[in-house]
């Protein structure tokens, strides 16, 4: 007998051998025909992990069994992972020269690589998606089969699937290899797979692009066709709108309209700011200098070349050196700084230090580059040379835990004056590769674990995702679209200090290692500015807004009262556009609310006369005439309260 126990705990017993697809249709019709894939544990002497398996799967032993359905986040990976077998087989089936490569799991969907002798077009997508909906109708049964790599290798070259047959050569020769067919189509995967292509219905290709194969340069550029998948036409069509309402707010194409910044090929990833993207820029960074000067903060400024030997004495050489720019004088190697924190260290050595001086805190808008791979960069989100809102703080050990609950609170109080109010926290803990010993590391772990406590923040636990040198805080902010964005950081260093040396003098007169805490809130200046465009879709608050009032005229009678209006408030510091084109005032009241600007005043003979204005806020709404030194009270106590108009 073979005992089957069920994630509430009941047991089924059955007589003999039986497949995931039994099991399920033993307990009823509605689960046999919603069963997608099982989650296996076996029980007694072949007990191992949990897997997850095809419904064709045979259970030969006692075992733990869950029926995975379209509900199940294991379900939907495995709809994703057929449905790009599906695209696949669509390809070969309109495309039969096309030969395929990989197509795996993405979040929110999926991709698959072709090589192909042109380019697909948006229509060939159309035809795709098409005869995938053809494919997915005719409920094709999906196969397994296992193959010695050998045996795989000659068949998938007598296919003329190269690529295929590249893929499975870099296998061991001594290990099988799985097939799933469904049709005339068959493809190299471990699985597991949808039981038939009719469990394939929501889904929506999205774009194509170029990769490399293999991720080189140095290969051929392949095909990359992107989609995503459901498990319900409501969640399709969920993503969908989602996606349609972010594309409203992208950054990229917000920074054109408003004439923030562009990216050019001539300095790829890096960014050109326009006066009004710099002023947006300027706003954020004056905002955390203040930040800097009242919390505590010296503000220092590294250089931007180091030589290689300090880089090699701190890690980062072996575990940055990819992403470095490398640059020689004099024969000797220098690297344009990845990060700030080796330079905080020794700009922190200049000087002997004693434990009156600590905690000591340095920060930098450090300018940093990273040689990321052309094909990551996105905007200004991700890029090749970047700033960050960079510190360091050196205490005692005993100082840490009111640093990190310090530190929690200062950017909770930032993040909210941004308007950014859900913050997730997480506590990333030792990785794999690492420096400094395991008692180091319980010593950091428990710190912040125990400032988060303290702060009262409820935590998820990252394992393994710390820093190579230390554990850390990852403050991650949720906008208004749902996203995540992980920004903020906090990360205790034990080790650093001890290998560059670093010391202060104690209260028993002896020398000591300080400890270094590594910390960032908006992180990445460029990438913190995109998500706020994003956030706000370009609507920026007042504070922020790089135009904060556009001062329009109807007719040249106003002009001079309309100057003397726009200089009265550019000299109270007010940043304002001066409209005085001969143009109806219904079309430049249209063409400045396209810019999002948060206020238009507009000044006719009535307003004139009476020494007023007409005040338009943002979306439209018509707040009525103002005297001047009303309409600046009220923007001053906007100002004043990060209002997020």
């Amino acid at each position: 007998m073979i005992l089957i126990t069920l994630p509430d705990g009941s047991q089924r017993e059955y007589p003999a051998p039986l497949t995931v697809a039994d099991v399920a249709a033993s307990i009823g019709t509605g689960l046999a025909k919603a069963a997608l894939a099982g989650k296996v544990k076996l029980q007694g002497a072949e007990a191992g992990t949990e897997k997850v398996v095809d419904t064709s799967y045979v259970i030969e032993s006692d075992a733990a069994l869950s029926i995975i359905t379209a509900k199940d986040a294991d379900g939907l990976e495995v709809i994703r992972h057929s449905t790009a077998h599906l695209l696949a087989y669509a390809v070969k089936e309109l495309f039969p020269d096309a030969q395929v490569t990989i197509g795996p799991v993405i979040e929110n969907g999926f991709f698959y690589d072709f090589s192909y002798k042109r380019p697909f077009t948006p229509d060939d997508l159309k035809a795709i998606e098409k005869k995938m909906a053809e494919l997915a109708a005719k409920d094709e049964s999906v196969v397994r089969r296992v193959l010695p790599r050998d045996q795989a290798v000659g068949y998938f070259k007598e296919l003329g699937e190269h690529y295929k047959a590249e893929i499975i050569q870099s296998i061991p020769n001594n290990e099988d290899v799985s097939l799933y067919r469904e049709g005339k189509f068959e493809d190299l995967c471990r699985g597991p797979h949808v039981p038939s292509t009719g469990k394939l219905k929501h889904f929506k290709l999205m774009k194509l692009a170029g990769a490399y194969w293999r991720g080189d340069h140095r290969n051929e550029m392949l095909q990359r066709i992107y989609g995503t998948a459901w498990g319900s036409k409501d969640e399709l069509q969920q993503h969908l709108t989602m996606l349609e309402e972010a594309e409203k707010h992208d950054h990229r194409k917000l920074g054109r309209e408003l004439d923030l910044f562009h990216v050019d090929d001539h300095a790829p990833g890096l960014v050109f700011w326009h006066p009004k993207g710099w002023t947006l820029w300027q706003g954020v960074e004056q905002y955390m200098r203040q930040v800097y000067r009242d919390n505590g903060y010296q503000e220092v400024k590294g250089p931007q070349v180091i030589d290689k030997s300090l880089w090699e004495k701190t890690g980062h050489w072996d575990k940055y050196r990819e992403t470095m720019f490398i640059t020689e004088s004099e024969k000797r190697d220098y690297a344009l700084k990845p990060m700030n924190c080796p330079g905080h260290i020794l700009i922190y050595k200049q000087g002997l230090k004693s434990y009156r001086d600590l905690p000591l805190r340095y920060g930098e808008f450090g300018q940093c580059h990273r040689n990321e791979p052309s094909g990551g960069l996105h905007g200004i989100m991700r890029v090749r040379g970047f700033t960050q809102d960079d510190g360091h703080i050196f205490c005692t050990e005993d100082q840490i835990l009111q640093e990190c609950v310090n530190f929690t609170a200062l950017l909770g109080k930032v993040y909210a004056d941004f308007g950014f109010k859900n913050i997730i926290y997480k506590i990333a803990t030792r990785p794999e590769k690492r420096i400094g010993s395991d008692a180091i590391w319980d010593k950091a772990e428990a710190a912040l674990i125990e400032s988060l406590n303290a702060s009262g923040c409820a935590y998820e636990i990252s394992p393994g995702e710390g820093a190579f040198y230390g554990p850390k805080i990852e403050y991650t902010l949720k906008d208004a679209l749902g996203r995540h964005w992980q920004c903020g950081t906090i990360q205790v260093d034990f080790s650093m200090p001890e290998r560059v040396d670093a010391e202060y003098v104690g209260e028993d007169g002896a020398r000591h290692r300080p400890v270094m805490l590594h910390r960032a809130i908006v992180g990445s200046l460029e990438r913190f500015i995109g998500i706020l465009i994003e956030e706000s879709a370009g609507a920026l608050p007042l504070w922020l807004a790089p135009v904060q009032v556009a001062v329009l005229n109807i007719t040249d009678a106003q002009a001079e009262y309309a100057k003397n209006v726009a200089n009265l408030l550019k000299n109270q510091g007010f940043r304002v556009d001066l409209d005085l084109r001969n143009e109806k005032i219904t079309y430049k009241i249209r063409e400045h609310s396209m810019q999002k600007l948060p206020y238009l005043l507009v000044v006719g003979d009535k307003e004139m006369a009476a020494g007023a204005v007409a005040v338009r806020a943002r979306g439209g709404k018509d707040l009525g005439a103002m005297s001047l030194d009303a309409f600046m009270q009220k923007i001053k106590e906007d100002l004043a309260s990060k209002s997020l108009l």
